[in-house]
């Protein structure tokens, strides 16, 4: 194990650590925030998403020495005015079922209106499909992310 500096929602943290660990594992075990999911492992299904220097990332699949150097943001701090427009939205529109994918919807979603305030439909289908869903809420996001577009 290594020391690894880490910046998450932007506090630093130092963590005694193998760089290699997954990101995925240092936010939910050694830094207490449990609002990312771990769902594949493989980096296929989303619910793990986080932001890199704002670009939505498969915190399973990134590594701490990968995240080295870089601002983390997690669901629990979330911020700016794509955010607040997408938590806004989802809460209108009852998006969640079960819930468990919503955090990595929701960070893919802001991710796509920090980037694109005005998306078409086509474009927030084919960025939100990138996050599974396994209660099938596909046609609640796609509305409530048109919602928050409209809120930017």
């Amino acid at each position: 194990n290594l020391m690894v500096q880490l910046r998450v929602n932007g506090t630093e943290h130092s963590l005694d650590a193998d760089p290699d660990m997954p990101l995925l594992w240092a936010l939910r075990d050694e830094l207490g925030l449990t609002g990312t999911k771990f769902g594949c492992g493989v980096a296929l299904c989303g619910a793990c998403t986080v932001h890199l220097d704002g670009v939505p990332v498969r915190s399973c699949s990134v590594t701490l020495a990968d995240a080295d150097g870089a601002e983390v943001r997690t669901i629990e701090e979330i911020d700016g005015k794509a955010a607040e427009a997408v938590q806004a939205a989802w809460q209108k529109l009852d998006v969640a079922q079960c819930g468990y994918c919503q955090s990595g919807q929701i960070m893919r979603a802001a991710a796509l209106l920090a980037d694109n305030p005005s998306p078409t439909r086509q474009q927030i289908v084919d960025e939100m499909t990138a996050n599974l869903c396994r209660c099938g809420t596909y046609n609640r996001i796609f509305k409530a992310v048109e919602r928050a577009a409209r809120e930017v």
